[in-house]
């Protein structure tokens, strides 16, 4: 661990060393990894292939870390790397399962979308990062169209530590994207979340259990009831034509608002093309003399 502080010699602030951890020992297998190879052996022995997600990829290698392990083990495994363009990895993952590959390490984010892993139906999560998203979209690649078999999706920490509280997270920030999407599920990671708040819990209970189908007034009526159980408010019953009768009359006086005068058909047409009075050309005064027609002159034309 590094820390820095100013030195008034140099006038910088300079680092210096503030503790130095050990490094474990490379040829111990620890419990988070025995448990995982009991996983593996399991599913192997029931001919169901495996995906395992590790998030440390670079400075410390944890994929082929886990590749060394499982090889000792007996196990055929193959590391997924960003050595394999995105548009090879489909044909990479036949040539694996043709070669007798059974358990496939890598990356969530190099098979998180445009991947069919319909022979892996046991996914793996070592280690899952912070991104809701790539968590979700990894975690389906074996549950797609064409898959006949059930798919389990696990995921492994050490109790009491930061791991726990990192899944913990996840599983919220999951509840609370599936909400979103009008969604409610209370197991797999989203239920490893305990502390559910209120707004949430009435949703789930509205959706999930009772409410469909019934009337605006009394699904809120029903939230009303259940805040006040909760926070321990007493509710008034108040309907709306009472809360129209309790209101006061104010004298305000009557104002009479004249409807619009219809606006003339020449003047809408000018309106909905564009143009104006003076640019429509004005008519012209017909020349032909006018003669006064009398009564008897119309009613002759109705006479036989």
């Amino acid at each position: 661990m590094i820390g820095r502080e100013f030195n008034p010699e140099t006038q910088r602030r300079e680092p210096f060393l503030i503790a130095a951890t050990r490094d474990l020992d490379e040829d111990f297998v620890y419990a988070k990894e025995r448990r995982l190879v009991e996983e593996i052996k399991s599913s192997l022995e029931l001919g169901r292939k495996v995906q395992v997600y590790a998030v440390y990829t670079q400075k410390r290698d944890v994929t082929h870390r886990l590749e060394s392990i499982l090889a000792k083990e007996g196990i055929r495994v193959a590391v997924l790397t960003t050595q394999v363009a995105p548009e090879e990895r489909e044909a990479w993952y036949e040539r694996q399962l043709r070669s007798g590959v059974q358990v496939v390490v890598g990356h969530p984010r190099l098979t998180q979308t445009g991947l069919d892993l319909l022979q892996f139906q046991d996914i793996f999560f070592y280690e899952t990062g912070y991104s809701i998203y790539t968590l979700r979209q990894a975690s389906r690649r074996s549950w797609r169209i064409g898959q006949r078999s059930n798919v389990n999706v696990k995921f492994f920490y050490y109790a009491d530590t930061m791991q726990e509280t990192c899944l913990r997270l996840m599983g919220k920030k999951l509840l609370v994207s599936l909400a979103m999407e009008g969604k409610f599920a209370t197991d797999g990671l989203q239920a490893i979340d305990e502390g559910d708040d209120i707004l949430m819990a009435m949703a789930r209970e509205l959706v999930t259990e009772k409410g469909i189908g019934e009337s605006a007034d009394a699904v809120w009526k029903r939230l009303v009831e259940k805040q006040a159980e909760v926070f321990g408010v007493r509710v008034v019953e108040t309907s709306p034509s009472g809360l129209e009768a309790e209101r006061p009359e104010r004298n305000v006086p009557e104002v009479i608002i004249p409807p619009p005068a219809p606006i003339p058909a020449l003047v809408t047409q000018l309106l909905m093309f564009g143009g104006s009075l003076e640019s429509m050309p004005r008519r012209k005064a017909s020349r032909r003399p006018s003669s006064g027609a009398t009564t008897a002159d119309q009613l002759g034309l109705f006479q036989s």
